[in-house]
């Protein structure tokens, strides 16, 4: 395996749909390592998710050449070097913003640790939920944002307020720090080309649900 350094030989950011699928490779390696297995093949990886050999070989080729013709990829070995390209073969402290129903799902889900993903600190802007501690952690004013994404050297934040109130909120944790945001929020973000935003809008997800199966309904098949 030859990785480059900072991703493609070029420096270019992978495009979104890569990024997304190479988080897919990486959770089918750790599920065929959890098996026992040693090594792998383009075919083993993609086919759990419908995607072809040479899209898998492309999309990995991207950051580097990996594997041996007629021999495949040695798990371990790949495992290690995704997990570095994608930044997570280091702990990632996060900050939550808004203590609603969704943040505190947000607070149970389990996922974000295993991908040492840590939620260090919280905030909200009802007085009668700061004070609170909720899994461990310290409901704190949003004065505070400076000094504790100080203290605790985070970048990251989960945003859970209403729309209302994202792009202000966006605005105040931009300015103290934060350079990546999941805005939960169903609204837009205006940010500087140095910050970046992922949207996780769950109705608009559930719309293309059921407009796959409304076609289905109507029988056409729809693929993806």
């Amino acid at each position: 395996m030859s990785p480059s350094r900072n991703g493609h030989p070029n420096a270019k950011p992978a495009p979104k749909a890569v990024v997304g699928r190479v988080s897919l490779y990486l959770r089918q390696l750790e599920a065929l390592q959890r098996q026992g297995l040693s090594k792998t093949s383009s075919h083993q990886l993609g086919e759990p998710f419908a995607i072809k050999n040479a899209q898998v070989r492309k999309d990995l080729a991207f950051f580097g050449q990996f594997g041996r013709p007629g021999i495949g990829y040695e798990i371990n070995d790949l495992i290690l070097v995704l997990r570095r390209i994608l930044g997570v073969d280091k702990d990632w402290p996060l900050i939550l913003v808004g203590l609603g129903n969704l943040g505190r799902a947000l607070l149970r889900y389990r996922g974000f640790q295993s991908r040492r993903f840590h939620i260090v600190a919280i905030f909200d802007t009802d007085p009668r939920k700061v004070g609170q501690v909720h899994q461990g952690v310290t409901v704190e004013p949003l004065d505070l944002l400076r000094k504790t994404i100080a203290a605790h050297k985070t970048t990251l934040a989960l945003l859970c307020v209403p729309a209302e109130a994202a792009q202000a909120v966006a605005d105040q944790m931009i300015a103290v720090g934060i350079r990546g945001i999941l805005n939960f929020a169903p609204v837009p973000l205006a940010v500087p080309p140095n910050v970046s935003v992922i949207a996780v809008d769950l109705s608009i997800q559930l719309e293309n649900l059921a407009y796959k199966v409304q076609g289905s309904l109507d029988g056409v098949s729809w693929a993806g």
